[in-house]
């Protein structure tokens, strides 16, 4: 005799598979309240960082050329190989502040998944007030007679054939973390909100825009 198949069975497991599938991969993310400064650093800070995207496709055609004139060519180049670290180094620092201000920087914490977004934002805060925003002003500090040494020394690359005009590679540390402290004073007003303006941010789960 066979036996009907239980579709209530199958409609629970089916259920269960899928939102297993939605807790490990596809879980939505909770997000602080955007402010009227919020809006408008991160739209600049997405703008900049869209543009600056285009870094990577031009240091992959460097890369590329390089190791064809080194290895067809037999021909290797100094300043191209200088061109792939100084390309790397301004995508770096500018994109830095772009994943800062989105939050799509690496959070490797077994702790900060559980904990609910009001206590997320504290941790933020003191986070950000005790050792990023510090940090970043030391930088940007110290990083100014560090370019203007170079630009007063005419400071070249040390290698024969390298790249003249080392204060410009240099003044992209500057402006990266001028940027990070922009997405950083963005990140700081979303928290405040969150933390004295909307005291039952808690209860309500806010899913991140694509």
């Amino acid at each position: 005799m066979q036996m009907a198949p239980n579709n209530k069975t199958d409609n629970v497991a089916a259920t269960k598979l899928s939102s297993s599938k939605l807790s490990s991969s596809q879980r939505p993310n909770t997000k602080l309240p955007e402010t009227r400064l919020s809006k408008h650093i991160d739209s600049l800070l997405k703008a900049i960082g869209n543009a600056a995207s285009w870094i990577w496709v031009v240091l992959m055609g460097v890369i590329i050329l390089n190791v064809f004139m080194r290895y067809a060519l037999g021909e290797g180049r100094i300043e191209f190989e200088e061109l792939q670290w100084h390309f790397y180094a301004i995508g770096w620092l500018i994109g830095l502040s772009y994943c800062f201000a989105y939050d799509q920087h690496v959070r490797v914490d077994l702790i900060h998944g559980h904990l609910s977004l009001r206590a997320k934002s504290w941790i933020e805060l003191f986070g950000i007030v005790l050792l990023l925003l510090p940090f970043t002003c030391t930088v940007i500090w110290y990083s100014v007679p560090f370019i203007s040494y170079s630009w007063e020394m005419h400071e070249i690359s040390s290698a024969p054939g390298g790249l003249p005009y080392r204060w410009i590679i240099k003044s992209s540390l500057l402006v990266g973390f001028v940027l990070l402290a922009l997405a950083i004073i963005s990140r700081l007003s979303r928290v405040l909100a969150l933390l004295f303006l909307h005291p039952r941010s808690d209860t309500q789960s806010i899913t991140t825009q694509a």
